[in-house]
């Protein structure tokens, strides 16, 4: 895990320094945009990384479901690629306990398209439904891609 966090670490350091000083922050009246400048050598997408629990009320997500899931859910709303792997998280009960769970971590880049993130709700919602889960963590940041 640790090795993880510092490999993620140092890629996010590396996309800073590759991006900077390329950001540029205008305020417009309804809140805060970001326009990105990839250069010519690369172009604006979203990362979004969506972290999956694996524990269900009646026993927990087998492998077999889950690549199922990732075949029929994930895959034919993202085709061109992704990147998942396992890990163990833990989270805060509304009893104030630690609970520990085995989760399933999804990478995803695409572009910043109203198609893409209502498939990412889309990914989030059937998960949640078909392995009777209250939440599905999601975060997204602007990167840039080169191909």
């Amino acid at each position: 895990m640790r090795t993880l966090m510092i490999t993620v670490g140092t890629l996010i350091f590396a996309v800073g320094v590759a991006a900077g000083g390329r950001w540029q922050a205008p305020l417009r009246a309804q809140g805060f945009t970001v326009i990105m400048d990839c250069g010519a050598s690369s172009a604006p997408q979203v990362r979004t990384t969506l972290y999956f629990g694996l524990a269900r009320p009646k026993g927990s997500v087998s492998e077999l479901e889950w690549q199922i899931f990732l075949r029929d859910e994930v895959t034919k709303r993202f085709p061109d690629g992704l990147t998942v792997w396992e890990a163990q998280g833990q989270w805060r009960t509304p009893a104030g306990s630690i609970d520990h769970e085995q989760s399933k971590v999804l990478l995803l880049v695409h572009p910043d398209t109203p198609t893409a993130r209502q498939s990412v709700h889309a990914v989030i919602e059937a998960y949640r439904k078909t392995f009777e889960q209250q939440s599905v963590l999601w975060e997204s940041a602007r990167v840039c891609v080169a191909s």
